[in-house]
């Protein structure tokens, strides 16, 4: 039977790039949070090789996609031999690509969530998050999503409380910001430090003020990129409780409490060449019902 899993997209409230790991990752401290905006992963469970199908030409496709990745993995711990098997995948993307919003990440989560009911493999939470742990950084955060903050490479989730439902708009200018050059360009401004030497904290207060909250990448990349100062500033003006650039970029967001007060930030806003998407925050229990596996809609 034919069924569709969703891949909810994300945005970091906070980033610190604590230093270098010894294994040559960065050490992060991040605060992570889900989006109601998604991509749809479409499984169709038949014999033969699994393939995977994405008709947006910025998704790799195949082998190269994390969701691929996300099969081989599950594949091999299950101990099957062979390449990956059993069905076919079809991807559509509404999260944009290369502007720090995770959506392949997010993918690859949906693809163990919905593989594993495709091969009848019972999904403890547990077990899941080691396999999504191999597959990618942000990967494990989307088993769970809501509010969470993430140490070490982004691996380390801490489930929080949820935050109060805010509106969010998402700008993202007509380039794409690589993560690997991201974090280059922070290790050239940055004195090189270990992880061990900057202390991990979040800021005091910031549910109640939106205050304190920083992206360390932020800088680096507007020194590149001054479209993402400039449209920062932007959502500021319009009255946003906070705005900034999340994770390494490109988009950046403002939140809101009101639906009509984003809708018309998000009107002020437009400029030749961005594209503004109007979304909301999810909680824990909102994002465990739309991450489901359920059947196609009509």
């Amino acid at each position: 039977m034919t069924f569709i899993v969703r891949a909810p997209a994300k945005i970091n409230l906070h980033l610190r790039i604590l230093g270098l790991r010894p294994d040559g990752y960065h050490e992060v401290l991040t605060l992570l949070q889900s989006l109601h905006l998604h991509d749809t992963l479409t499984f169709r469970p038949r014999p033969g090789p699994l393939t995977i199908h994405c008709r947006n030409p910025q998704v790799p496709a195949g082998r190269a996609n994390l969701a691929w990745k996300a099969a081989s993995v599950l594949w091999e711990a299950l101990g099957r031999r062979g390449e990956p098997a059993g069905a076919a995948v079809a991807i559509r993307k509404r999260i944009p690509a290369a502007a720090g919003l995770a959506g392949g990440s997010s993918d690859a989560a949906a693809a163990l969530r919905g593989l594993c009911t495709a091969w009848s493999v019972p999904a403890g939470a547990g077990w899941l998050h080691g396999l999504a742990s191999e597959i990618g950084s942000d990967v494990p955060y989307f088993l769970n999503g809501g509010a969470a903050v993430a140490r070490g490479r982004g691996e380390r989730i801490r489930r929080v409380p949820d935050i109060e439902p805010l509106w969010v708009v998402l700008a993202r200018p007509p380039f794409g910001v690589a993560t690997a050059d991201a974090y280059r360009w922070f290790d050239s401004e940055q004195p090189r430090r270990s992880a061990a030497e900057q202390p991990a904290c979040m800021p005091r207060r910031w549910r109640q003020t939106w205050q304190g909250l920083r992206n360390d990448l932020q800088p680096m990349v507007a020194r590149r990129h001054p479209e993402v100062a400039f449209m920062v500033e932007r959502l500021e003006r319009t009255g946003a409780l906070a705005a900034a650039m999340t994770g390494s970029g490109s988009v950046v967001y403002g939140l809101y409490r009101r639906e009509p007060a984003a809708a018309a930030a998000r009107l002020a806003v437009r400029r030749r060449g961005w594209r503004t998407i109007l979304t909301r925050t999810t909680g824990h229990t909102e994002f465990t019902r739309q991450t489901a596996a359920v059947p196609p809609p009509g």
